[in-house]
């Protein structure tokens, strides 16, 4: 019998090209002992049959008009096809701070116009981002109620996560980018239509990323240019290794909380995805050694909140962390 088909590799599409070298995350059914292995400890994993959104997979723009409602919805305008989440409550603390992208407040009929409009159109780029909720209309209701529920939850129990904190719809034109930033929590990433190549990276590799400093309103993002970085400024960034996937409709990428990600939209058509985040479990009572790369990122943060929250001036804290993590504090 003939082994089932996986999605298209990065070198049959035409995908961005970067100078490290990356390894594949591997593909598997979510049944296979591997996979739980994975995911047990916190590795990366792009999951099969797990039909967690197997509801959504007719999902395309025409029904979304038809069945989202008459509500409002987030919807983001970048002048380039790169989509850099900021904190808009940091903003005012960086006087020099120039948003990389604008939010706007759309209808879903509104933003299936403009979306129509700005096809072909290489001066501005639009990603809808936002929270299936209860505003949505009865036929997207149904869709979300038949979702996997049951999978999930015991995805949950079995790895011992906390809370399902919220979840986003996202729409994405070919070709858009969001950078590379890693979240504080557990992610199920769930392609429903078009491709999406996603490029992870360790929570080790954190020094080589290069993250904003957790008062900066992109915390969370690294300072690196992909396209063309800085190596003068950012002299690990030449050592990063990477993992990479190409999602196809009904895969589920785990990216686990602390590691980096960068997804990229297929240059050939519109992507819709959804996402979910789960909180970690419990802090352990008792700390174990050596530390995982996770707990060492997590306690660099709190070190660096702290100092800021002491300081109350970002200036200080970067210098004072350094002299502290290379021990001459």
């Amino acid at each position: 019998m003939a082994e089932p088909k996986g999605p298209p590799s990065s070198s049959k599409i035409e995908m961005k090209k970067y100078s490290f070298p990356v390894k594949p995350i591997q593909r598997l059914c979510w049944t296979e002992a591997t996979a739980d292995h994975l995911m047990t400890h916190e590795e990366p994993v792009v999951l099969t049959d797990t039909d967690l959104v197997q509801s959504a997979l007719h999902w395309d723009l025409s029904y979304l008009e038809q069945n989202m409602g008459p509500a409002k919805h987030t919807v983001y305008v970048s002048k380039s096809r790169y989509f850099m989440y900021y904190d808009e409550r940091k903003v005012n603390d960086f006087p020099s701070f120039k948003e990389p992208m604008k939010k706007r407040e759309w209808t879903f009929s509104k933003f299936v116009d403009e979306y129509k409009s700005h096809e072909g159109r290489t001066d501005e780029y639009l990603y809808y981002q936002d929270a299936l909720t209860d505003t949505v209309g009865s036929g997207i209701k149904h869709d979300f109620v038949h979702f996997n529920w049951h999978w999930v939850s015991e995805r949950k129990k079995r790895y011992n996560w906390g809370q399902l904190t919220s979840n986003l719809l996202l729409i994405s034109q070919p070709g858009n980018i969001t950078p590379c930033h890693y979240d504080e929590q557990h992610n199920f990433f769930c392609q429903v239509r078009g491709l999406k190549r996603c490029l992870l990276f360790a929570p080790d590799q954190y020094d080589k990323l290069y993250p904003y400093p957790v008062a900066h309103p992109c915390d969370r993002q690294s300072q690196v240019d992909f396209d063309s970085p800085d190596f003068e400024r950012f002299p690990k960034f030449k050592e990063i290794e990477g993992y990479e996937c190409i999602l196809s409709p009904g895969d589920v990428l785990y990216i686990p909380m602390y590691w980096w990600h960068t997804i990229e939209t297929s240059p050939g058509e519109l992507s819709i995805s959804i996402t979910f985040w789960y909180r970690g479990g419990p802090v352990p009572s008792k700390i174990t050694y050596p530390l995982s790369s996770q707990q060492k990122v997590a306690i660099t943060r709190n070190i660096e909140k702290m100092l800021h929250e002491a300081l109350q001036d970002h200036n200080e804290v970067g210098p004072l962390l350094h002299m502290i993590c290379d021990g001459r504090y």
